[in-house]
């Protein structure tokens, strides 16, 4: 029987059940992909009784085919570039160039979008769990890995509620954590009976209540 959620909030509450069996977390820190990994990280989050931010993160699509990545860009500039298939694609230096520079500037607005100010947060020593409502091809969480591993954190944990079978980040994250990994894995969406887009005003909202929580 294949995995089934009903939305990302309850995703992330067995998520974060899971983690925190695996625990004790030191110093933890819930960094969301957004924007749909934010509604999961925020029940992670609280299950660790941990903070919460973003690690922001931009796919490169292929020009011509938006939804066909080629890459990503993440915060620190951290790039990962699919080079098969910019090959097979048959995409220029140029346009590579300009679409990494239209994604640098995208993840600064939603930076100041989303945090409304707020500084990052610090990361260097602390025990960090990178959450997701799910992975696909894996190009996003890895550029965002990149980005994190930059930072100096003493430990990676990726979690998500659900991964095909042969995505692993055993270079970039100590530990993986999931749910479930069906076979026959088609796409994220398929696995949640919810899975309407995520807007900005719930974005902000979910991370406002986050600062919010008693110390």
């Amino acid at each position: 029987m294949e995995p089934h959620f009903a939305d990302r909030a309850s995703a992330g509450q067995a998520l974060g059940e899971a983690l925190r069996a695996q625990g004790p977390w030191a110093q933890p820190l819930v960094l969301a992909l957004p924007r749909g990994g934010v509604p999961v990280a925020r029940e992670v989050a609280r299950a660790l009784d941990a903070e919460l931010d973003l690690l922001l993160v931009r796919k490169l699509g292929v020009p011509g085919q938006p939804e066909l990545a080629m890459g990503a860009l993440a915060e620190a500039d951290a790039l990962v570039l699919n080079h098969a298939l910019i090959r097979e694609a048959g995409v220029s230096q140029a346009q590579i160039d300009a679409a990494v520079e239209a994604a640098r500037g995208e993840l600064n607005r939603r930076a100041t979008l989303w945090r409304g100010g707020r500084a990052p947060p610090a990361v260097a020593g602390r025990s960090v769990i990178v959450v997701d409502d799910g992975i696909a091809t894996g190009a996003t969480m890895r550029a965002a890995l990149l980005a994190l591993r930059a930072q100096g954190p003493a430990r990676v944990t990726v979690a998500v509620p659900v991964a095909p079978p042969d995505i692993g980040f055993d270079e970039l994250a100590d530990r993986f954590v999931f749910l479930a990994r069906p076979p026959h894995f088609t796409a994220v969406g398929a696995f949640y009976n919810d899975f309407q887009q995520v807007d900005d005003a719930t974005v902000r909202a979910l991370l406002d209540a986050a600062q919010r929580r008693p110390s």
